[in-house]
């Protein structure tokens, strides 16, 4: 009997290697072989030729010839790889459902769109060297294209079942990695490339696998650069906001040996400078790359090592390709081999610190396309997502506990937003370094004043119709508690928030904002209503017709829910940030780490202490900060099925655009916070300085 290596093999080495060469001869042959359904025979051979590719680079992975490989050869094979889906070439693309559903017809075009968006997972297999994923990869081709040789022929329910059985067969497997890769320090490849590659030699940037770009090279110049005082800065920063996470919320950090890592494809210096960093504190690294497969739902965001998108349309296409095999019984397998897999892994598990990312900004703004040949979840699939995502996190939980782990996020922007993309970054680094002191003391006053009231009433203007009441919870000790926290840049930086989890009941009236970019994507003229603190009207303007825009939200907002409490009512404070926004005509691409701090922001979700209310949280001036539950969250008592939706979406309103914030006292007396778009609580007059 075998034991299962990384991969999730269970055979021997001779007898994978016998069916990767079986499989790889016969995908050679697809080339030179006609089809009697001719409509076909152009996806079969093209995509046969793409896997060609991807079998130079497994076996130049493989005999380590891969490194002696020039930086046009490596320029060269990327650019081969990823042309097919590039956006000037992606009308002709059967990665384009449109197009897929316009040369194979409606019945199988969707469905071979999705299958070619599968395969590409053969790159990152390749450059992995993951033979197991990628033989049964191929496999899965080589069955498929198989049905279409039968001289019986075949239907399209036949090739439907043949990949729902493929991704039922193979869950376990793919559960197991998933996991691994993010608690188990030894799925080494991309650490060993931040470490170990001479990162003068740009040609290391292509043993990723992933398309490198002008931002992927751009990214790599740019902190080439850099001193190593400058670089050694901004590894500091980041983890010390890491490690001082811990150290607010009374957490542990001696107990944990891991930390998981996100960066973009070209920040290597950094990341190796804060590997190290992180290794002196007794974490040692853990990276995965960003999801590959439809199993992973790939297109809907980035996590762990990731290149900017080639093509945010693909990407959005994709998103919810997955609808193909996705039902009851794959929930419950997945379900239970993430039990299963954690179990497994209980001491991996509970050494699991939390990730620490590192996100980028400044791509061109996306507005998707809507294309009604892509796969879509049905809403009985949509409940199933909740339920799977509710479920999901209840397990992760019961083995990497949310009162022990903790986080942080920073942000820089890459060379796509613009000219002045060194002036921009020279700019972010020193937001994410702002006296915070500075700011602690500032917001302290606004919450002194915040911690008198029963509710806020936000008034938007210029157009904006925001009208909002939130209420705020009861302090019974005001000596020793507090409604707010004082955010000072550790987790989350840069600095500038005031941010509780508000009362439900009371929570009412209209969220407006003209514009905003939410999860990478916009949202024109969006006006979420909420009703005692829960979703229960929203619009948009994006599309042509009302059930697309609600549609939008409903899938990228709601996140299938039929509705989401406000889990957040924040008060930015960043004003810096916001200037640079404005000057260098960028707010439309901040992400939503730095924009937060850029205005008052609601988020609809879980809170912000989410699998974390009941570890005690402090602000500077030893107050507890006791606003941790609302009525939803605080039914993880009697079941935590109901009290989560993981998930958690800020939309902030601009300056620019907001009247005032006041905060009501109990006998109806009233204090501004902000008052035409300006803070007004003596002390604060300095956030006022940027925005004159």
């Amino acid at each position: 009997m075998f034991e299962y290596d990384k991969e999730g093999s269970c055979e021997g080495t001779e007898q994978l290697q016998e069916r990767l060469e079986l499989v790889e001869e016969r995908i050679r042959q697809i080339g030179e072989e006609s089809l009697k359904k001719d409509n076909f025979a152009d996806y079969f051979r093209q995509m046969a030729e793409f896997m060609g590719l991807t079998m130079q680079v497994r076996r130049a992975v493989e005999d380590g010839s891969i490194r002696d490989w020039s930086l046009k050869e490596h320029e060269k094979m990327n650019r081969a790889l990823y042309a097919d889906i590039a956006p000037e070439h992606y009308d002709s693309s059967y990665g384009n459902p449109a197009y897929a559903v316009k040369k194979l017809g409606e019945e199988y075009g969707a469905m071979f769109s999705m299958l070619y968006a599968e395969l590409r997972a053969l790159i990152a297999y390749a450059y992995e060297n993951r033979i197991y994923n990628y033989t049964i990869l191929c496999e899965l081709f080589v069955q498929i294209y198989a049905c279409f040789t039968d001289e019986q022929g075949t239907s399209c329910r036949e090739v439907q079942q043949i990949i729902y059985w493929f991704f039922h067969d193979y869950s376990e497997i793919f559960s197991e990695q998933n996991i691994c890769e993010m608690i188990d320090p030894s799925y080494d490849f991309f650490t060993r490339i931040v470490m170990d590659s001479e990162l003068t030699d740009l040609r290391y940037l292509y043993l990723y696998g992933e398309p490198v770009g002008k931002n992927e090279i751009g990214l790599a110049n740019y902190f080439q650069s850099l001193s190593e005082q400058e670089i050694q800065a901004m590894a500091d920063t980041y983890t010390e906001g890491y490690r001082i996470g811990f150290e607010v919320t009374g957490k542990d950090l001696s107990i944990k040996s891991t930390v998981n890592i996100y960066y973009a494809i070209g920040m290597e210096r950094m990341v190796r400078a804060a590997i190290t960093n992180f290794e002196k504190m007794g974490l040692k690294p853990t990276v995965y790359r960003n999801a590959i497969s439809s199993f992973k739902n790939r297109g809907n965001g980035r996590q762990g090592c990731y290149a900017t998108s080639i093509n945010k349309q693909f990407d959005y296409d994709h998103k919810d390709d997955r609808a193909l095999y996705f039902d009851k019984a794959f929930v419950e397998r997945k379900l239970e081999t993430i039990r299963t897999t954690y179990e497994a892994n209980r001491s991996l598990a509970s050494a699991y610190a939390g990730p620490a990312v590192i996100e980028v900004f400044g791509e061109a703004p996306f507005e998707p396309v809507n294309k009604p040949e892509a796969l879509h979840y049905t809403d009985k699939q949509n409940q199933l997502n909740v339920y799977h995502a509710s479920e999901s996190g209840r397990i992760t939980n019961q083995y990497i506990k949310g009162e022990e782990r903790s986080f942080t996020i920073i942000a820089y922007p890459i060379p796509e937003i613009g000219p002045k993309f060194e002036e921009i970054f020279a700019k972010t680094v020193e937001i994410n370094t702002l006296d915070y002191t500075l700011y602690r003391d500032m917001q302290q006053k606004i919450i002194d004043v915040l911690n008198q009231g029963v509710r806020a009433h936000i008034k938007g203007k210029n157009g904006n119709e925001t009208d909002l009441w939130v209420s705020l919870y009861h302090l019974d000790d005001p000596e020793h508690q507090t409604i707010f926290e004082n955010c000072v840049a550790d987790v989350n930086i840069p600095v500038g928030e005031v941010f509780t989890s508000p009362v439900l009941k009371g929570t009412t009236g209209v969220l407006h904002v003209s514009s905003v970019y939410l999860n990478e994507l916009r949202y024109d003229d969006l006006k979420v209503t909420f009703t005692d603190g829960m979703v229960t009207d929203y619009s948009c303007h994006n599309f042509d017709t009302e059930e697309e825009n609600r549609a939008y939200f409903y899938d990228n907002v709601l996140m299938h829910h039929d509705t989401l409490p406000m889990g957040e009512f924040a008060i930015g404070t960043n004003t810096t940030a916001y200037r640079m926004a404005r000057d260098y005509q960028i707010a439309d691409k901040l992400p939503i780490l730095i924009a937060e701090k850029t205005g008052p922001h609601f988020a609809v979700g879980d809170t912000c202490y989410s699998h974390a209310e009941d570890t005690p949280v402090y602000n500077a001036d030893g107050k507890e900060i006791v606003a941790r539950d609302n009525e939803i969250s605080i039914l993880r008592k009697e079941d935590p099925a109901k009290a989560y939706f993981n998930c958690h979406t800020d939309i902030t309103i601009p300056f620019e655009e907001l009247d005032y914030i006041l905060v009501e006292r109990a006998d109806r007396s009233t204090a501004y916070i902000i008052k035409d778009g300006r803070f007004v609580v003596p002390g604060t007059e300095e956030l006022n300085r940027p925005l004159e």
